[in-house]
């Protein structure tokens, strides 16, 4: 679910933090992806003719695989370095979002057998798509390949979001590639949203920068999680009558969600019962993550012959659009990538400028922050 209306509340107060981009701009950028969100947006969004979810002959779904392939050679070929982080172990407090999860998608699937034997296949289609859950066995597979396409991967000890902040927060990547919005809330300075998207799609790279968030919004750290919490996470319940202006107002007001709730009239907002958002806000500033110095992130030559084996012998796909894709990949790495510009110069300032001292300095002693 990630936060509500989070990115409506940043578009209004914070414009200047969010811009949209084409995915060639991100050329020479490492970028931290959500793998497990990724491959939920294949699943619904890589199908056949029919609607249905891709197959190979043996039944088996096979539009993860499809997914995680070609638009991964996508993000490569415009000098992307993407690395997957898996999901781990969900919180406890997730449990409710789960459990609630788990029944829209048992009544998606008694409306979508209801549609079938109806004949009705737009309403089929609908439902169909929101009784997709990604299995472990489709993870399993998607680490597999990846390993064959020599991307980089790693399972976060529990949200893959968490860890794709950290290591955002730590100068690993550039970027985590997500759709929660939850991933700033936990801190990650840019968060890229779109990046796995089909290009048949047409809609842009968006890419919000938090420090341009807080600083449009008006808000320390501290107040932007309690904005989150109160905007409604898979953490907690939200308070009901409370949107998306009024969370906002709220928190401008009072600074905390302990004052909020000392000043609402809590018979026209009901406060949930042992609401737990101390415990969410806990989560969000101090997440369970693997230690981003502990982790090495390589990128190496793709195993043609792996790949064919896998996705062609046993996954039925098409041998000649595998190795043509295979490829793509295997010139990538055989070139040098180029450095992006924004790396290496540094605007010299005008003559008599006060600044032109330090920026002397920086020329004199490279960075090394290339991502």
């Amino acid at each position: 679910m990630g936060i509500q209306g989070l990115s409506k509340v940043i578009g209004d107060h914070a414009p200047d933090a969010m811009r949209e981009n084409e995915i060639k701009n991100f050329f020479g950028r490492k970028v931290a992806i959500d793998a497990s969100m990724s491959i939920y947006q294949f699943m619904i969004a890589v199908r056949g003719q029919d609607g249905m979810q891709l197959t190979n002959e043996a039944g088996e779904t096979t539009s993860h695989l499809m997914g995680i392939f070609y638009r991964t050679i996508r993000m490569v070929e415009s000098g992307i370095k993407p690395c997957y982080v898996f999901d781990g172990k969900p919180p406890t407090l997730k449990s409710g979002e789960l459990a609630k999860r788990q029944e829209r998608r048992a009544e998606a699937e008694k409306e979508a057998a209801t549609a079938q034997e109806a004949g009705d296949t737009e309403n089929f289609d609908k439902f169909s798509r929101r009784t997709v859950k990604v299995t472990r066995a489709h993870n399993e597979e998607c680490k597999r390949l990846l390993k064959l396409m020599g991307i980089p991967f790693m399972d976060a000890p529990c949200e893959a979001e968490a860890q794709c902040a950290a290591l955002c927060k730590a100068g690993k990547v550039f970027a985590a590639g997500s759709e929660d919005m939850d991933t700033l809330t936990f801190g990650s300075p840019i968060l890229v949203r779109h990046l796995t998207f089909s290009e048949q799609r047409k809609i842009p790279v968006a890419e919000i920068h938090l420090d341009k968030a807080l600083a449009g919004l008006g808000m320390t750290t501290d107040q932007f999680i309690d904005l989150c919490i109160l905007l409604g996470c898979d953490y907690c319940e939200s308070i009901k009558g409370i949107g998306p202006a009024k969370a906002y107002e709220l928190v401008k007001k009072h600074g905390t969600i302990e004052e909020v709730l000392k000043h609402i009239d809590t018979k026209k907002y009901a406060v949930p019962a042992d609401w737990p958002f101390a415990e969410a806000r806990r989560l969000f500033k101090t997440p369970d993550v693997t230690d981003p110095e502990s982790v090495e992130l390589k990128w190496e030559d793709p195993d043609e012959d792996g790949i064919v084996e896998f996705l062609v012998k046993d996954k039925g796909f098409n041998e000649e659009r595998i190795r043509n894709a295979v490829k793509k990949l295997q010139k990538q790495r055989g070139q040098a990538t180029q450095g992006r510009l924004d790396t290496f110069f540094t605007v010299k300032p005008k003559e008599g400028s006060a600044s032109k001292k330090d920026t002397a300095s920086k020329k004199s002693k490279p960075s090394g922050k290339k991502k």
